[in-house]
């Protein structure tokens, strides 16, 4: 089967997009702050995605009843505050574009994110958001310090600002030492910090909602355990006590 340039390129890109294959991999990540038990940042995550996500991408495995229920929201609110316009309560988190607009614009449609937060990690989540800076020479403007070479724009940039890269040398190599803002955004750094920081802890849960249920049960299960091997092993000296 012969493949075109083209198709190779459309490949290589969703590749990219699915796996972030790129050379930032060794870049330093800054800690997100993640409490499944605040259901305020939650709800606050959940309506940033919904804002500056959702246009492109999904989160097709829980719907807004799953977060009403979780959240302990009533279903109301969550349509009124947190689901686009015209959602139902029972609809899953798809996003707005269609998959041949995608691929018309991208040209790959752009990723599910039900599951990133448990592939790359909350940490990594958190330092891709802040690490976008102003890169002239990429076809969208801009690069980023964990995901080099992004095929993604800084969708959050109005609120963030623009950045711009302070190189330092090691090795004989240009390498970016830290971002400062150049273009101040309409939030603070600090309320930038926290909104990014609720959009992870959004995606966190998204990627196992029963995360707190499990890890409840699992002290039971746990314990369970413990007085079953202490009763399996009176019982086998039991068995065991007349045989020489």
């Amino acid at each position: 089967m012969k493949i075109n340039t083209k198709q190779l390129l459309t490949l290589l890109l969703a590749l990219t997009l699915s796996f972030g294959v790129c050379a930032s991999e060794t870049a330093s990540l800054q800690e997100a702050d993640i409490d499944l038990t605040n259901h305020l940042s939650l709800q606050r995550g959940a309506k940033h995605f919904v804002t500056y996500c959702l246009g492109c991408h999904s989160v097709k495995y829980i719907r807004y009843l799953r977060i009403a229920l979780d959240l302990n929201i009533d279903q109301k609110k969550v349509l009124k505050d947190i689901a686009p316009e015209g959602a139902n309560i029972y609809d899953q988190m798809h996003s707005a574009m269609n998959k041949h607009d995608a691929e018309k614009w991208f040209g790959v449609q752009p990723p599910d994110l039900s599951l990133i937060a448990r592939s790359r990690g909350a940490d990594w989540l958190y330092s891709y958001l802040k690490g976008f800076y102003v890169d002239k020479s990429k076809p969208l403007g801009v690069n980023n310090t964990i995901f080099e070479d992004v095929g993604m724009p800084n969708v959050l940039w109005q609120l963030q600002g623009q950045q711009k890269p302070v190189y330092k040398k090691v090795d004989g190599k240009q390498v970016i030492e830290k971002l400062v803002i150049e273009e101040p955004g309409t939030l603070t750094p600090q309320e930038y910090d926290a909104m990014v920081n609720d959009l992870v802890n959004f995606l966190v849960y998204v990627g196992e909602p029963v995360q707190q249920e499990r890890q409840r049960l699992g002290k039971y299960v746990i314990f369970f355990l413990i007085m079953f091997f202490a009763l399996a092993y009176l019982l086998k000296k039991e068995y065991w006590r007349d045989v020489h």
